[in-house]
C-alpha cells in the first residue's frame, strides 16, 4: 500500500530557507538543517528540499546541504533545483537523497527522466510542474515561474509519464504562500490526467486544506507556510486527519 504523505516543502536559498508568495517576495524562514531535524522528529513522511536559485555553484550548494541533512535526519529526502543531467541526480543519491525533483529540464530534454529512472527506478523521479491559470486555461512555467511554456498541461503530463516519471508534484503559482487552500480544480485535473501518484503544493493554510486535497485524490500534500508561520507540525496534521476520518494509507 502506498502511504498518503505529509511533506514539508523547504525552499533553499544559499545557506537559508525562504518562503514566497506567488513565487515572489521571499522571506527568510530559517536554517535548513535545523528545520529538517524538527520536521524529521515530528513524523514528516518526507522532506522536500528545492534549490530555488540558478547560479554558478547552485547545484553544489544543494549537494552539500543534502549531505548535511542526510547525516542528521531520518525522514526520506526528496530534492531538486539546478538538476540538469543524470549525473547530478546520481551525485544527489550518493549524498543521501531518496528521490530527485526535475522541472525545467523536462521541457527541453525529457530523456533525462528516463536516464535517471533506468539507474534508480521510476519511483525515484518526481517531476514538478508549476502552473498559473490565465485566460481560462492552465499555463505552465519553468525557470522558477519566470518562463511560460506553450505546451499544454495534459500534453506535458503525458510526456513526463511516458518518459518514466514516478510522481507528479503540481504547484499552483497563483496559490503559493497565500494560505487560502490548494487549487483543487487543478489537482482534480492532474489526478484525472495521469495514473502515477500526485503531490499537491501551493496554498495550504490549515489542516482542513490537507483533508480537502486528500478527498480530491492527492497522494501527498506538500506544505510550506502552514508549518513556517504557526504552531503546526506534521505530527499534529496527522492527528487532525485521523480524527476527521482520513486514512493515511491507500486501501
Amino acid at each position: 500500500m502506498l502511504k498518503r504523505r505529509i511533506i514539508p516543502i523547504q525552499l533553499l536559498s544559499g545557506d537559508r530557507l525562504i518562503k514566497t508568495r506567488v513565487f515572489e517576495s521571499p522571506r527568510d524562514v530559517g536554517n535548513p538543517l535545523m528545520s529538517s531535524k524538527i520536521y524529521s522528529d515530528n513524523d514528516a513522511d518526507e522532506l522536500l528540499i528545492l534549490q530555488v536559485e540558478r547560479y554558478d555553484g547552485a547545484f553544489e550548494n544543494l549537494h552539500s546541504k543534502v549531505i548535511q541533512i542526510g547525516r542528521e535526519c531520518f525522514a526520506p529526502l526528496t530534492v531538486g533545483g539546478a538538476i540538469t543531467n543524470s549525473e547530478h541526480a546520481i551525485r544527489l543519491f550518493s549524498a543521501g537523497a531518496d528521490k530527485v525533483v526535475l522541472n525545467s529540464i523536462c521541457f527541453t530534454d525529457p530523456t533525462v527522466i528516463l536516464n535517471i529512472a533506468n539507474v534508480a527506478g521510476s519511483q525515484a523521479v518526481v517531476v514538478a510542474i508549476d502552473v498559473k491559470f490565465e485566460k481560462g486555461k492552465y499555463v505552465l512555467y519553468s525557470g522558477g515561474g519566470g518562463v511560460s511554456k506553450s505546451v499544454s498541461l495534459e500534453r506535458h503530463i503525458d510526456t513526463v509519464v511516458d518518459s518514466g516519471a514516478g510522481e507528479i508534484l503540481i504547484q499552483s503559482i497563483d496559490h503559493d504562500g497565500l494560505m487560502e487552500g490548494y487549487d483543487l480544480d487543478l489537482l482534480a485535473f492532474v489526478c484525472n490526467a495521469c495514473s502515477i501518484p500526485v503531490i499537491i503544493a501551493g496554498g495550504a493554510g490549515n489542516f482542513l486544506h490537507l483533508k480537502d486535497a486528500f478527498d480530491v485524490g492527492a497522494d501527498a500534500v506538500a506544505c510550506g507556510s502552514l508549518f513556517n508561520f504557526g504552531d503546526n507540525s506534521p505530527l499534529r496534521a496527522k492527528a487532525f486527519l485521523k480524527n476527521h476520518g482520513v486514512s493515511l494509507k491507500n486501501i
